[in-house]
């Protein structure tokens, strides 16, 4: 066997020598004061990195949060079905998606060919309201001429960002609803095993409470929903009955509508009932007021009755908060993030409600700790 080479150390394994160079090598930091900004620049870079990451993913990221608000839905149905139904988990989601695809088919079936037929004709009948109302605006010089709305236009729809330039292909808007039932879907049929998942990328101190506080959001999540299908159902059928009897044109399609919109508090209230007082002016000015006497006879009902009862069993949200997050969110993440607001919103709550009540928590026991030690001094 050869010499070996100039080593400080020498260490065996078996049999065979291994020299082993003592020293710091050329990219070995040693400074504890470089090491410690090292240190803190990375956690920069990793958070600016981080913040790009979802910047870039925003839309993949609102289409796996929707998923999980559906399946918070599904959830939802297992679990009340559950109390009158003692059959398997399985079974009972079965039923939910059973009796949700009956329901969206029966209601295509009855009203589809109606439906598309009141549909064409709101279209119409708005693009000839908006005419007429952008005709008596211009001849009373309070609004820009028709060459000027059209530059407008341009320049409005040009300024839309990449976040929300997919909601106006069919394909791509079919092809997000797929992905949300089907992620949705996958959660409701084993949320256990997600959960556990997550907990796994927490660290292991913190796991138990961030458990409580999932299972909190989730429960938070579930009223909330039902909350809201309670009144786009009682919105939906109140506007349909109310404008039948007056004679409303398209009282289906309004009321579809008006329950759909119900989804989205204050700004859906609102656009509602733009169409609403549009159709009803097109049939004539008794038809109008009737229009508006509805809007304000269903809001009222909304917000004074169904509202407060519904909010005493699922959540109750400031509504100047709730429509401030609407606001941020349609601005920052495009027409997906304003009908997210509200979910993400109450979680958000719930996760600060959570947390003020963990701090409140350790503040009594630090205080009862210290007045234990003066009473032991003593």
């Amino acid at each position: 066997m050869g010499d070996l080479p100039a080593a400080d150390t020498v260490i065996r394994d078996g049999r065979r020598p291994v020299p082993v160079i003592d020293g710091a090598s050329p990219s070995e930091v040693r400074d504890p004061f470089v090491r410690q900004e090292i240190k803190r620049a990375a956690v920069w870079i990793g958070m600016i990195c981080a913040v790009a990451l979802v910047v870039l993913l925003i839309q993949p990221l609102l289409i796996i949060l929707a998923g999980l608000i559906f399946a918070a839905l599904l959830d939802g149905g297992v679990r009340l079905l559950g109390r009158v139904l003692p059959i398997g988990r399985a079974w009972r989601l079965l039923i939910v998606c059973l009796l949700v695809l009956l329901f969206l088919c029966g209601t295509f079936y009855l009203t589809g060919v109606q439906a598309v037929e009141q549909v064409t004709q709101l279209r119409s009948t708005l693009e000839a309201q908006a005419t007429r109302v952008s005709t008596f605006l211009s001849d009373q010089g309070l609004m820009p001429g028709a060459s000027d709305i059209n530059g407008i236009a341009r320049q409005a729809l040009s300024s839309v960002g990449r976040l929300t330039s997919w909601v106006g292909s069919a394909i791509g808007a079919l092809t997000t609803m797929f992905m949300i039932l089907v992620v949705g879907l996958f959660v409701a049929i084993d949320p256990r095993t997600y959960e556990r998942g997550l907990q796994w990328l927490v660290p292991l101190e913190h796991r138990q409470e961030f458990s409580l506080t999932v299972r909190r959001m989730g429960h938070t999540l579930r009223r909330l929903l039902f909350g809201r299908i309670l009144g786009m159902v009682a919105e939906g059928v109140l506007t349909w009955v109310a404008l039948m009897v007056g004679g409303v044109p398209m009282a289906l399609i309004l009321g579809i509508l008006t329950g759909l919109l119900a989804f989205i508090p204050n700004i859906g209230a609102f656009i509602s009932g733009v169409l609403m007082v549009a159709v009803g002016f097109s049939a004539g000015v008794e038809t109008g007021i009737w229009a508006i006497v509805t809007y304000v006879v269903v809001q009222v009902f909304d917000g004074y009755v169904l509202l407060p009862i519904v909010a005493k069993k699922t959540v109750d949200m400031p509504p100047a908060l709730t429509l401030g997050t609407q606001i941020l969110a349609s601005a920052l993440l495009g027409i997906l993030g304003l009908a997210l607001a509200d979910p993400i919103t109450a979680m958000a709550k719930t996760a600060l409600e959570r947390r003020g009540e963990r701090a409140a928590r350790d503040q009594d026991d630090g205080d009862d700790d210290a007045t234990s030690t003066s009473k032991s001094d003593r």
